[in-house]
Parts: C-alpha cells; sequence; structure tokens
C-alpha cells in the first residue's frame, strides 16, 4: 500500500439499501475529515468488495419489496412497508431517492462481476455508483446481461467486453473470493468498512463516525491488525 493512501476495504450489494446509504455518509465523513486535517493528509483509496445478501434469489422476482421481505425473511406485509417508508426517509436525508415502487428484485452476481470488470479497467466506484442508483433511484433491471452492458456503456466501459466479460463470466472467481474473505473476517452483514487494514466499522454510521474512523486510522497507521469483525 502506498504510504500516501489510505486505503478502505468495504462488503457491500449493489441491492443493499443501507450500503448505498452508507456509502454518502462515508462519502461525507471522508469530506469532513479532510477538512479539518491537515493538507498532506493521505488520500482515501475507495475498494469495493462482493457480497450478495441474498444469492438464492432468482433473475426474475414476481413482486415487490415488500412481497420479497415478506415471503423470504419472514417478515410482516404491513410490517416490511413500514420498513421501507423508514429506510426511504432516511436515504433522503443524504440526498437519495429511494424508488421501492420501480425497484426490481434480483439476484445480484452478475452486478458484482461487472463491478469486478470495471475495476479491471480503473472504473470500480463510477460503476458501484451508477448501479446503486440504478436500482434504487431508476428501476432498471439488474439480473439481466443487456441492462448491466448498458449501464457499463454509459460511464465509458467498452459494451463489447463488458458482455464477453459477462457472458463468460470471467469474474466469477473474484466475486466468491470476495465472498470467502468476508466469511474468514466473520462479516455476516453489510456494509462493512475496514479501514488500513485495521480498523473495522460495521454498518451505515454517521458521517461523524467515519471522520473520526479515518483520523484514528491516520495516526495509527503501525497498529496491529483486527481480526475479525462485527455483525452489520
Amino acid at each position: 500500500m502506498n504510504s500516501d493512501t489510505l486505503r478502505v476495504d468495504v462488503w457491500s450489494d449493489i441491492a443493499c439499501p443501507w450500503c448505498y446509504i452508507g456509502k454518502r455518509r462515508f462519502e461525507a465523513g471522508e469530506a469532513a475529515w479532510r477538512e479539518s486535517t491537515s493538507a498532506d493528509a493521505p488520500a482515501v483509496e475507495l475498494v469495493f468488495h462482493s457480497f450478495e445478501l441474498s444469492p438464492d434469489t432468482p433473475e426474475d422476482f414476481e413482486g415487490d419489496e415488500a412481497d420479497y421481505l415478506a415471503r423470504h425473511k419472514g417478515i410482516d406485509a404491513g410490517q416490511a412497508r413500514q420498513m421501507l417508508d423508514h429506510v426511504t426517509g432516511i436515504a433522503a436525508t443524504v440526498g437519495l431517492e429511494y424508488r421501492f415502487d420501480l425497484l426490481q428484485h434480483t439476484n445480484t452476481v452478475l452486478a458484482h462481476e461487472l463491478i469486478h470488470f470495471a475495476a479491471s479497467q480503473g472504473r470500480q466506484l463510477e460503476m458501484t455508483e451508477r448501479l446503486m442508483r440504478a436500482y434504487f433511484t431508476e428501476g432498471r433491471h439488474l439480473g439481466r446481461t443487456d441492462e448491466l452492458v448498458s449501464l457499463a456503456a454509459e460511464i465509458g466501459l467498452d459494451a463489447d467486453a463488458a458482455a464477453t466479460a459477462l457472458h463468460e463470466h470471467t469474474f466469477r472467481d473474484d466475486v466468491m473470493a470476495d465472498e470467502r474473505q468476508a466469511s474468514e473476517l466473520g462479516i455476516n452483514g453489510v456494509p462493512f468498512f475496514v479501514i488500513d487494514g485495521k480498523w473495522a466499522l460495521s454498518g451505515a454510521q454517521e458521517p461523524a463516525t467515519f471522520a473520526a474512523a479515518l483520523a484514528h486510522a491516520d495516526r495509527e497507521r503501525t497498529s496491529v491488525p483486527v481480526s475479525g469483525g462485527a455483525e452489520a
């Protein structure tokens, strides 16, 4: 790792509403930390890792998000809708418009493969952001290869190369490797942040918490790494 870079590894799923909120809160926390620190503070390298919340989800799920929670999580339909309204309100506080009325629940393994493809082209952050917005705000179907290729092209990636990577599952092993590492670290909920390989934060923490964690990691660059993580 570059001594001038503070690496932050994040395990997340593009279908996780708290992961998108956590991403925005981390960005706000980083901005606050940078504003309060010296000009020679290290750059932050944000690296996303795959974590499938529901790997058994079909490509085409019949029903909306509340139906999914009711059928597969055993949550009462009325309670599920209250939960979605609650998270929609929280998303709005960080500038995100969640449209659960448009959302198309689907399997996310191909989306994770696409993120790894984008990472190989130096565009991981742009791809992750684009997929999250497409899923939660635009109602795009991210279980379909043609939709994913279209989104890849939107951020400037080669559509033919993206299609080939998805059809041939070129990056499936990378997705599985991320998930094995998550298991080894004891991660069973996302988002999950590991700062500088040492400091773990679970969940969509407030920006001030992320700012404090970055400041602490920057001060303690030689501390002993953590052996595992807490549940989100």
